[in-house]
């Protein structure tokens, strides 16, 4: 008599999509072993696994009883092994509706325009105005403090004002005793440097009360805080604590996404721009000359200059483009790798 199928299910973890990451990603994997050893009458197995559904005469064979070993020697089954890939976790990521017709080179060409990484925000930029020696909550109280500086502000005058509070010893107990007049003039000249005064005034006092002197880890509760923007908290994220939560998009970001023909109709703000960019942009991969972006890494990771995240790579990249070659006003066009790939410079 033959007996239920029996299943036995091995499973390979999914690969982390991560550039830091050097180890093998292996997709996960399902091997189906098919079995005749266990009786008709055989239970579920352990762990609530339902019985496997009988095979074709079984059912009519359910119940009787089952003939002598000594006279009906059971004959060795040959297993069948199947592999099958697991499919919720290894199910291929689903192609976005629109992308950019020529992102791919667009961005290799920057790359390339920016790979001298001498632009104001390679040396001035959030991850070079903190104390790297002072303790974790510390830098990262000091990091939030610096992109709050960094709004309508060019990166010069931010570092500059970093510089000065910091001589004073910046720790969210040292701003909450400076008064008011002291802190505005430490700050000056950044942009709207009154606000700001009040702005850090109160999110020291959140921090202090509900955080114990840290920053929160999520964007949600960022933006909650008094003067912080969400690409101010997605770089926070990025910069204090590591993780990529989304793409931060400034007027850089914004305008040159614009130029290129980088959203699929024209967006009028930063965070319409970031919405519009996230939807077709891979959060990571490789990208190349005509080849397809990857937004999972394939079965052996690639070298690390081909595998990106592209999320906390794209705000550096293009702020860094704007303040170099692609300006408000007057951009450099006739020295852009892109000026044949770009709706803006060929007048589109």
């Amino acid at each position: 008599m033959r007996g239920r199928a029996s299943r036995n299910v091995v499973t390979g973890a999914a690969g982390k999509c991560s550039p830091q990451d050097s180890s093998m990603n292996a997709t996960g994997v399902r091997m189906v072993t098919r079995s005749r050893s266990r009786g008709p009458g055989a239970g579920p197995r352990g762990g609530g696994e339902k019985a496997a559904p009988l095979w074709r005469g079984e059912a009519a064979a359910e119940g009787k009883k089952s003939p002598s070993p000594s006279r009906h020697r059971r004959k060795t089954q040959k297993l069948n092994v199947a592999y099958d890939r697991e499919e919720e976790d290894t199910k291929p990521p689903r192609a976005p509706s629109w992308e950019p017709r020529d992102w791919r080179q667009q961005l290799l060409n920057i790359r390339t325009m920016r790979s001298g990484k001498d632009a104001p925000v390679d040396w001035l930029g959030v991850e070079h105005c903190y104390d790297s020696d002072a303790p974790p909550k510390v830098r990262r109280y000091q990091v939030l403090l610096s992109l709050m500086l960094s709004s309508q502000t060019k990166d010069q005058v931010t570092a500059g004002a970093m510089q000065r509070l910091r001589a004073r010893g910046l720790t969210v107990d040292s701003i909450l005793q400076t008064d008011d007049s002291t802190l505005g003039t430490l700050i000056y000249p950044v942009g709207f440097w009154r606000s700001k005064v009040k702005y850090i005034k109160q999110t020291s006092a959140i921090l202090q009360q509900r955080y114990g002197g840290d920053i929160p880890d999520s964007v949600a509760e960022l933006v909650a805080l008094p003067g912080v923007g969400p690409k101010m908290a997605h770089l926070a994220m990025a910069v204090a604590w590591g993780t990529v939560s989304g793409i931060a998009v400034d007027t850089h970001v914004h305008r040159i996404a614009n130029r290129l023909g980088w959203t699929k109709t024209a967006t009028n703000s930063p965070e319409k721009t970031r919405a519009a960019l996230e939807e077709w942009l891979p959060r990571c991969g490789r990208v190349g000359a005509g080849r397809a972006p990857l937004s999972q890494p394939p079965l052996l990771t690639p070298p690390l200059h081909l595998h990106r995240e592209l999320w906390g790579e794209i705000n550096g990249l293009l702020v860094g483009f704007g303040q170099q070659t692609c300006l408000p006003v007057h951009p450099r066009c006739q020295g852009c790798l892109n000026r044949t790939l770009c709706p803006a410079a060929r007048g589109l």
